[in-house]
């Protein structure tokens, strides 16, 4: 980003890279102006809200399977 931000060009970068352009202007939306320790505060925080995701969906599951159980036995 600092080098898009330096004046090269999006096609330049995104091919040197091996990401579509579409894909390095998302970037630059979502990541311009922070600083390293921001850009991995927001991964940890990605990571950590997909890993809560992945909780509730099983949670979730298993309380389906319990009421199941529960209804059958009735």
């Amino acid at each position: 980003l600092k080098e898009f931000s330096g004046g090269r060009s999006a096609e330049e970068l995104a091919r040197e890279n091996g990401i579509s352009t579409a894909t390095l202007y998302k970037w630059r939306q979502k990541y311009n102006g922070m600083e390293a320790s921001e850009l991995k505060r927001v991964k940890e925080l990605e990571e950590e809200n997909a890993r809560l995701k992945r909780m509730y969906a099983n949670l979730a599951m298993e309380l389906d399977v319990a009421k199941y159980i529960i209804e059958k036995k009735l």
